[in-house]
C-alpha cells in the first residue's frame, strides 16, 4: 500500500493546513520527481512488503497540476520497486475540477493508460458564494462540467468530496447540495465538517474575530440530512465521513483504518510499519524521514478509535481486552455500542457524536 503525496497548488484553500507550495514560487515539477524517485529507490523493500493491500493513493496538495509525465515517471518508478508488478487493485488519483476543464478529457484518458482506475474530486460545495469564501478555484458550473468530463473520459468510479458545518451553509442550501451530488450519481461520497487547522487561513480569521464556527445543533442537523438523504438514495455509510455504492467502499482508506502497514512517498508524507510511525519532513525539494516507535498505549488507542470510526466496529473481545469494561456495558445499555456478528460498533444515529463515545473508552 503506498501513498504519495504531491505538494503543489494554485491556490491555497481558507480551510486547508495540508503541506503545499504554491506552484510558481520556485516549485519544480522535475525536481520533486528527482527527489521522489531518488526516496522510491532507497524504500525498495519496504515498498514490495507493503502488499497486503495493493493499492496506490496520489494525494495533495492537488495532484492534477502535475504534468502526466512527470506522475507517470514516478508510478513507473513504483511498479519498478515492485518487482515490476503493475495492476493495483485501486489506483486513485485525487483532482481539482478547474484542472480537469482546462486540460481536457485527453488528460483523464492519460490517467487511465496509466493504470488510475478511482478519481477523487474535491468539489466541496456547488455553490459559488461558498466556493469563493472556500478560495477554490472552480465554480458550480465548472465542477459539473468536469463530472461529466470524467464521466465521458471513461472513469467508472469517481468520488466527490463536500464539506458541511458552516455557518454560512443553510439547511436548505445543505439539502440542494446533496441533491445537486446525487443526480451526478458518484460511486463514493466523503462529506467532512468544517473544522479549523492550526496554521490555516481560516484559523488566522477566528483569531482576528472575522469568522465563527458554527454551532454544534447546526453541524448535528447537517450530519443528519447528510445520512438521510445519502442513505435514500441507497449509499453505505462505512465511516463517519465516507459514503458508497455498495462495492465501491475506498480500499486504500479502509486499510488505513484498519491500521495496515503503508509506505508514504514525497515532502510530508507518513508511513506505518506494525508500531513504528515514519515521516518525510516538509521541504521542497530535499526532504529528509523522522521516525518513532509508538508505545503500546498509542496502538491501542489507535486502534480503537479508528476501527470505532467504521460500521465495522472491532471484535467484542477485543475490545474488551483495550477498553474498560464498566465503559462498554455502560455505552452498550445506552445504545452508543451496538453488537454485530461478534463485533461492537457505533450505530449511525450515535457517528456525529463518536468522538466522545471513544473517549469514554480510551
Amino acid at each position: 500500500m503506498v501513498y504519495l503525496h504531491v505538494p503543489f497548488c494554485r491556490s491555497f484553500c481558507t480551510y486547508c493546513d495540508f503541506y503545499s507550495e504554491l506552484c510558481g514560487r520556485g516549485a519544480s515539477f522535475k525536481a520533486y520527481a528527482d527527489a521522489v524517485c531518488g526516496e522510491i529507490a532507497g524504500r525498495k523493500d519496504e515498498i514490495r512488503s507493503s502488499r497486503e493491500t495493493d493499492t496506490l493513493y496520489v494525494g495533495g496538495g492537488t495532484p492534477s497540476v502535475l504534468p502526466p509525465d512527470v506522475l507517470e515517471r514516478i508510478v513507473g518508478e513504483i511498479v519498478n520497486a515492485r518487482g515490476g508488478e503493475g495492476g493495483f487493485s485501486e489506483f486513485t488519483v485525487e483532482v481539482n475540477p478547474e484542472d480537469i476543464i482546462e486540460k481536457g478529457e485527453a488528460y483523464v484518458r492519460s490517467l487511465l493508460r496509466m493504470g488510475v482506475d478511482r478519481i477523487s474530486m474535491g468539489i466541496q460545495s456547488f455553490d459559488d458564494q461558498l466556493l469563493r469564501w472556500m478560495n477554490r478555484r472552480h465554480d458550480r458550473g465548472h465542477a459539473l462540467e468536469a463530472f461529466r468530463m470524467l464521466r465521458r473520459a471513461g472513469v467508472g468510479n469517481i468520488s466527490i468530496d463536500l464539506i458541511f458545518g458552516l455557518p454560512q451553509l443553510t439547511g436548505e442550501l445543505w439539502r440542494q447540495t446533496l441533491e445537486t451530488a446525487l443526480e451526478l450519481s458518484p460511486e463514493h461520497i466523503s462529506a467532512y465538517q468544517l473544522s479549523v487547522e492550526p496554521g490555516s487561513a481560516l484559523a488566522r480569521m477566528e483569531e482576528k474575530g472575522t469568522w465563527s464556527a458554527a454551532g454544534e445543533a447546526q453541524c448535528m442537523e447537517q450530519y443528519g440530512t447528510l445520512c438521510e438523504v445519502l442513505s435514500d438514495a441507497g449509499y453505505h455509510h462505512y465511516e463517519v465521513s465516507n459514503f458508497a455504492r455498495p462495492g465501491f467502499e475506498a480500499v486504500h482508506n479502509s486499510a488505513y483504518w484498519r491500521r495496515v502497514p503503508y509506505v508514504g512517498l514525497g515532502p510530508g508524507a507518513h508511513s506505518l510499519s506494525g508500531n513504528v510511525r515514519r515521516w518525510n519532513t516538509r521541504h521542497m525539494p530535499s526532504y529528509s524521514s523522522e521516525s518513532e516507535v509508538l508505545s503500546e498505549e498509542q496502538v491501542r488507542l489507535e486502534t480503537i478509535m479508528l476501527s470505532l470510526r467504521t460500521d465495522t466496529g472491532l471484535e467484542e473481545d477485543r475490545l474488551r481486552s483495550m477498553a474498560d469494561n464498566q465503559s462498554v456495558d455502560r455505552l452498550l445499555g445506552e445504545g452508543a455500542l451496538v453488537r454485530a456478528g461478534g463485533r461492537l460498533r457505533i450505530p449511525e444515529d450515535h457517528f456525529f457524536v463518536s468522538d466522545e463515545i471513544i473517549r469514554e473508552l480510551v
